[in-house]
């Protein structure tokens, strides 16, 4: 039997008023406003109501089942993997930015034997994604036909590119300026003394390798460099990848080396010591991505830092854009990159 007054719903109704005078705190409104926000009552602006159902949600209350949030739909997040630290921070930028505007993301994942890009793409569309992001994916390896993406398009489904670039597909790519970086990587080097710098760097078929190549060439050539063909190393974005080629470029009279991520450049300190050489007093040592804990490296690495959290926005919003109606465009929009000193580089040894 119900008493008039109360509510039907026991679950629907306020919480008791110690808990309301928190959320009310924390959302610095009156306790009314939380009530009314919390019964679904006229009178609050969208703003304050947002507030309210905030706190609601950092202060770990439930909120009332007609006030859950509604998934706005489905959409993929494709990566190359997760053991590069790059990945899973710009897999939670964009995850957490999708979270926010409504829409469930999807992580997949690419690992040794597992399903490859193009079948995770598949498994998407039959799911009924509303659009999906890939980020380093095969876009950026310019051995791989743009077909597979063009088709999407032909599809209408939308779709956002992040660090890579083709031709003939009408969509927006997201990409950290590489040529920027290398000049910050180079420059910061040749400033201290350095002048035999070598660059440990991935696999000559990607894009951003393609690109801090040249970059790098175009700088060491304008520094006076004349063997600037010994100075440069393709390996893998591994570990193991750039203590190979830091290696290779030490036994050529390397000082200095940039690397094409902060995992190689582990690799390269690993062969500095390894040759019996002190990092940053015989062997500078340059990464790139300023992946999480780098800083606490021995020593702290200095680094490119990419604007991850700004790209992962871009590549969001941008996406979002277009499943709202707003068609997207063959365009590429760079992100600066930023010079990180550390511990890891230091003036030229004396020879």
């Amino acid at each position: 039997m119900l008493v008039r007054g109360e509510p039907a719903d026991r679950s629907e109704a306020v919480p008791p008023r110690t808990r309301l005078a928190d959320i009310a705190r924390h959302a610095d409104v009156s306790e009314a406003t939380v009530s009314r926000v919390l019964n679904d009552k006229p009178g609050v602006s969208a703003a304050t109501r947002q507030a309210v159902l905030m706190s609601l949600d950092i202060l770990g209350y439930d909120r009332p089942s007609r006030l859950k949030r509604k998934s706005a739909g489905l959409v993929g997040l494709i990566v190359p993997e997760l053991t590069n630290p790059i990945f899973p921070a710009f897999a939670q930028v964009i995850e957490t930015s999708l979270a926010k505007s409504g829409y469930t993301p999807v992580l997949c994942t690419e690992t040794p034997g597992g399903a490859h890009e193009d079948e995770y793409v598949q498994m998407l569309i039959d799911r009924g994604v509303s659009g999906i992001i890939f980020v380093s994916g095969l876009h950026a390896d310019t051995t791989q036909s743009s077909q597979r993406y063009v088709a999407l398009r032909e599809q209408g489904l939308p779709v956002v590119f992040v660090n890579g670039y083709l031709d003939g597909v009408d969509a927006p790519f997201i990409s950290s300026d590489d040529r920027a970086a290398i000049s910050l990587a180079t420059s910061h080097l040749l400033t201290l003394g350095h002048t035999r710098i070598g660059l440990a760097i991935g696999p000559a078929r990607y894009v951003p390798v393609i690109r801090k190549t040249a970059r790098f060439r175009q700088v060491m050539r304008e520094a006076g460099a004349d063997d600037i063909d010994l100075l440069v190393e393709h390996s893998m974005f591994t570990v193991e990848g750039g203590a190979a080629a830091a290696g290779l470029l030490i036994a050529r009279g390397a000082t200095a080396i940039v690397c094409g991520s902060d995992v190689m450049a582990l690799g390269a300190i690993r062969a500095a010591r390894g040759a019996g050489l002190r990092v940053p007093q015989d062997v500078s040592v340059v990464g790139y991505d300023d992946s999480p804990l780098v800083a606490f490296t021995d020593p702290p690495l200095t680094t490119i830092r990419q604007a991850v959290g700004g790209m992962g926005e871009a590549a969001v919003h941008a996406l979002l854009a277009e499943i709202s109606g707003t068609p997207g465009t063959h365009a590429e929009y760079f992100f600066e990159p930023e010079l990180v000193l550390r511990g890891s580089t230091a003036v030229a040894p004396r020879r």
